[in-house]
């Protein structure tokens, strides 16, 4: 069977990773030129395209897929009274949101001074990346506290509101609900942020709405020593450019931004087709794939003078260079309303290859016996 394909083209090597499977042409989102869904089987999408009845009916589409972790942007319920059947790529990019999160929070102590080691971390929401960050977090020297009222009562976890008053750091890891037992649209209201500790970091990977962005571009201009690091927005793709300048670190929807985060989802998406139409059985997809991008991979190791935060800085910058990316945010911010969208979307295509600090080196003898466990458990740089 030779299906058509109509894909996003920022879906890494989407042509090289599902040509076998037909034809696959691709579009530039988050518009889908009209005409385009006419002969297409199956339609692959990221976080900018809004999938909807109005989108898909009509059409021949018998499958969609997302890219993506989360699935806001796509009505599942239409797409199910169509009979379409829909898949995304949950836990694909989890690895790359919990680097950029260490990376954040090393950034943020060390412009600040202070000892990561030693603080309490708050994490709600603890799924594919929550879960993920809560078993590395330690390893950096920091306290855990969970909340996530879908895990059951052996997990440890406590309320958000004594989350919220004990932590030091808050990183958030939720999907966008309106609705339920427990919705997280503006979960983070004015009451909650003020609950906050006076000089707390409060870290949003998730989707912009779980916090209200007015309240917060309120709390930041209090003069309360809040350091907020977005990446995520509500209004998204021209976010609030205040709210960009009172953050800490801004960032264009990129924590899930690695180039194996993405290779992944391509790959679980071609797996999912191939279940779905009842394919032969998956061959492997990752050997068809071009070299991988990135470089040298080598990490060198930074002066042993620096405290262990700058240290520990210094190593993850070499992978994960967080304050470019947020003076590139900040160019948003001093542009006219109209071009921001047009801005920020650039920003996430041309984002810099960004590669899993798995895959880099270090060698053993250059990193301070102290700082071990933290290189090769909390970061997991491959030492040799």
């Amino acid at each position: 069977m030779a299906l058509t394909i109509l894909a996003d083209e920022n879906i890494p090597q989407v042509r090289t990773v599902l040509a076998e499977l037909g034809t696959v042409s691709t579009f530039r989102g988050p518009c889908i030129p009209a005409g385009d869904l006419g002969a297409a089987d199956v339609l692959l999408v990221r976080s900018v395209t809004r999938v909807d009845r109005d989108l898909v009916k009509g059409s021949r589409i018998r499958f969609v897929g997302s890219a993506t972790t989360g699935t806001d942007h796509v009505d599942t319920g239409a797409l199910g009274r169509l009979g379409i059947a829909f898949a995304h790529a949950p836990g694909s990019n989890a690895e790359s949101v919990v680097e950029y999160v260490i990376a954040a929070m090393l950034l943020v102590a060390s412009r600040q001074s202070e000892a990561l080691s030693g603080k309490c971390l708050g994490i709600v929401g603890c799924g594919n990346v929550g879960g993920r960050l809560a078993t590395r977090a330690p390893a950096l020297g920091l306290q855990v506290l969970k909340c996530d009222p879908f895990l059951n009562a052996a997990s440890d976890c406590v309320s958000l509101g004594t989350l919220l008053e004990a932590s030091d750091i808050v990183s958030v890891h939720v999907p966008l609900t309106r609705a339920g037992q427990h919705p997280t649209h503006r979960m983070l209201d004015a009451a909650r942020l003020q609950s906050l500790k006076t000089n707390a970091w409060l870290i949003n990977t998730s989707r912009g709405a779980v916090v209200d962005g007015r309240a917060l571009l309120a709390c930041l201009e209090s003069g309360r020593q809040l350091a907020a690091v977005l990446d995520v927005w509500e209004g998204e793709p021209a976010p609030d450019a205040a709210l960009i300048r009172a953050c800490a670190v801004a960032t264009p929807h990129i924590a899930g931004h690695s180039f194996d985060g993405k290779i992944a989802g391509t790959i679980m998406l071609y797996r999912a087709i191939v279940h779905h139409f009842g394919l032969e059985p998956p061959r492997d997809p990752g050997a068809s794939l071009a070299k991988s991008p990135g470089g040298d991979l080598e990490v060198r190791a930074p002066q042993r003078t620096r405290s262990d935060t700058a240290w520990l800085h210094g190593v993850v910058k070499q992978m994960c260079d967080l304050e470019a990316d947020s003076e590139r945010m900040r160019t948003l911010a001093a542009l006219p309303a109209t071009y921001r969208a047009d801005y920020f979307r650039a920003m996430r295509r041309s984002y810099p290859v960004r590669r899993t600090y798995r895959l880099h080196r270090m060698e053993r003898k250059t990193v301070p016996a102290g700082l071990l466990p933290a290189v090769e458990s909390g970061l997991r740089i491959a030492l040799r």
